[in-house]
């Protein structure tokens, strides 16, 4: 039996002890190290041992740090896990953006730690992510309304064994979904209705990008010519593009948006029972999509708020084939209509502004079914679960919709009721409506004016077209924007929360949307407390927060003591006989010269940053 065999059955405190007795023989460290295969570093270091901590101190250690400073909190993984498992597609970048967005008990987590987190849990399964081909060619238009990406998508399975197609439409700058509209047979007919339906609501795009499909053009069919869709097209100055055959990724935002509405919509439901039912499903999907759902694409902005379109009076007027007219509702901008005839009964509203049923407005009232959409007269109103059973007042004309509870005015939405609806509905149960709850009518030329925006991940909202910043503390609150003269002040239930001076020329203003008159000017919000408060500081660059997860890493500090980075400092008394501004001191001892000026943490306070 060798030696090596002997040692290997040997432990590894009797292998250690062995050598520091060879050693302490006097035999010399490198026959040592030679006979048991080992450096001489490796003797010199079980010699040392032995000499400090006798015979126990030979036993192996454990090579694991005794602090982890730079561990992700508990609370943290906690939320990552109860995210991902109340929604199992949100992946990590959308995971991010909601920690951020909700609050996260620490501090948010990279992209790769959030992966990490959801491996080590078993959320995610560790598949290799596959290569972008670099041969695709990316594009995308530089403005709203400049080109439209149309498509038809099936997967509706219908109770009687048809199966419904969706004919889709997705402006191409935004992502905005102009087109969702379900049909049970995808003819020329049906396309066409859906999309001057779009025409109607949002206007007339310049280009329009389709497929070779037999509803869109008769490119490849027998007798050639011009289809319907050529026809509205040619008449109305829109540029009909066509891809290449068999090339999807040509009209890759629409087929990314058919992507989404099979997994989060379609593949959850096996059949449903009519084609409406899936319309009502596809609209709540299709306003979430649009104004609540964050895209990656857009640098996790809203649709909504890139997607501006022109006033209805700079438009060109549409025209429509007279098949198409008889079938068609009402347009987006009403055409005059004749004043009543005699002896025929007019209906008079309260703000109404002539004899007929233009300026006529209703109260109803309604109860929230269980699955909070409530439908009146086919326009469909999100409420949330959480509120069903409860009254809701509807204040509604052909304009505007506001939707109340106990008087108090939840949202305001644009209204698709007709006047025949609102006549119905004041000949059911619903009465003459008194004054809206906020001002609605047409904004004077220089006059205050109010619009509520959601602000972006970014702390960016959408004015005019344009991205303005309001601060990214803000990001994720919907918020209502006053603009008064060179003033913007931005706003929350009537508490004023930021003034900033006014980005916007008198020309830029009119082009708002949704804008209405402005009310009262909010008030200052109240501040509790006796003592001072430390004093804003100006931004600066160095204040700018580091985007790489592996640069400046913050200074460690002991975990008992107060960090720097995360306390605002103290005002330092001075003898001086005139009150001076509050300077900032630092749990520690305070450092002067530069490193007192590298120290000083940026403002909490105040101060909007751009990434």
């Amino acid at each position: 039996m060798t030696l090596r065999r002997v040692l290997v059955e040997l432990s590894v405190t009797e292998q250690r002890y062995r050598a520091v007795l060879e050693v302490e023989a006097g035999l010399s460290v490198t026959e040592v190290a030679e006979r048991f295969g080992v450096s001489r570093q490796a003797v010199h270091r079980w010699w040392g041992w032995y000499r400090d901590h006798g015979l126990d101190g030979l036993a192996d250690r454990s090579h694991r740090p005794h602090a982890h400073p730079a561990q992700t909190p508990g609370e943290v993984v906690a939320l990552i896990c109860e995210l991902r498992r109340d929604h199992p597609r949100w992946g990590q970048r959308r995971l991010h953006y909601e920690l951020g967005r909700r609050g996260c008990p620490g501090p948010v987590p990279s992209l790769s730690t959030i992966y990490r987190v959801l491996v080590r849990h078993g959320l995610i399964d560790p598949t290799p992510r596959r290569r972008r081909r670099e041969d695709y060619r990316r594009w995308e238009r530089g403005r709203p309304m400049e080109l439209w990406q149309m498509d038809i998508v099936g997967g509706i399975r219908l109770a009687d064994g048809g199966e419904a197609k969706v004919v889709t439409g997705v402006d191409d700058h935004s992502r905005f979904c102009v087109i969702a509209q379900v049909v049970r047979r995808a003819t020329g007919r049906a396309v066409c209705l859906a999309f001057a339906d779009a025409l109607q609501r949002f206007g007339i795009p310049e280009e329009v990008l389709t497929d070779n499909g037999k509803q869109f053009t008769a490119r490849f069919g027998r007798g050639g010519g011009e289809v319907m869709f050529d026809r509205i097209c040619r008449e109305n100055g829109i540029t009909h593009r066509l891809t290449k055959p068999r090339s999807p990724t040509t009209t890759g935002k629409v087929e990314r948006f058919h992507q989404t509405l099979q997994r989060e919509l379609l593949d959850d439901v096996e059949v449903w029972a009519t084609p409406e039912e899936a319309q009502a499903a596809i609209d709540v999907f299709r306003h979430e999509y649009n104004i609540e759902r964050p895209h990656q694409s857009l640098g996790m902005a809203f649709p909504a708020d890139r997607f501006i379109t022109e006033p209805s009076e700079e438009q060109l007027p549409l025209r429509l084939p007279l098949t198409l007219t008889s079938t068609i509702p009402a347009p987006r901008r009403p055409l005059p209509a004749p004043g009543p005839s005699a002896g025929q009964p007019t209906i008079t509203a309260a703000p109404a502004t002539s004899g007929d049923d233009v300026g006529l407005a209703v109260e109803v009232t309604r109860l929230v079914p269980a699955s909070g959409n409530l439908t009146v007269c086919g326009q469909q109103f999100w409420l949330s679960p959480t509120r069903a059973g409860l009254p809701v007042t509807l204040w509604a004309d052909t304009t505007v919709v506001h939707l109340l509870i106990d008087g108090v005015r939840l949202k305001t939405v644009p209204s698709r009721l007709t006047p025949d609806h609102l006549r119905q509905l004041l000949a059911d149960d619903g009465q003459l409506a008194g004054p809206p709850p906020i001002a609605t009518g047409p904004v004077q030329a220089g006059a205050p004016i109010e619009v509520e925006r959601l602000v972006n991940a970014t702390g960016l909202i959408g004015l005019a077209g344009r991205q303005h910043p309001v601060g990214y503390h803000l990001a994720g609150q919907r918020v209502t924007v006053r603009l008064d003269c060179g003033l913007m002040q931005i706003s929350a239930a009537g508490v004023l929360l930021r003034s900033l001076p006014n980005p916007l020329a008198l020309a830029e203003i009119s082009k708002i949307r949704d804008a209405r008159p402005a009310g009262p000017p909010p008030t200052p919000a109240v501040r509790s407390g006796a003592g001072r408060t430390p004093r804003q500081l100006p931004w600066s660059p160095r204040h700018r927060r580091p985007t790489h997860p592996h640069r400046h890493r913050p200074r460690r500090s002991h975990p008992h003591r107060r960090s720097r980075r995360h306390h605002l400092p103290r005002p330092r008394r001075r003898p001086a006989p005139r009150r001076s501004p509050p300077h900032h001191h630092q749990a520690h001892r305070p450092v002067q010269g530069p490193q007192a000026r590298a120290a000083t943490p940026p403002s909490t306070t105040g101060g909007s940053m751009r990434p």
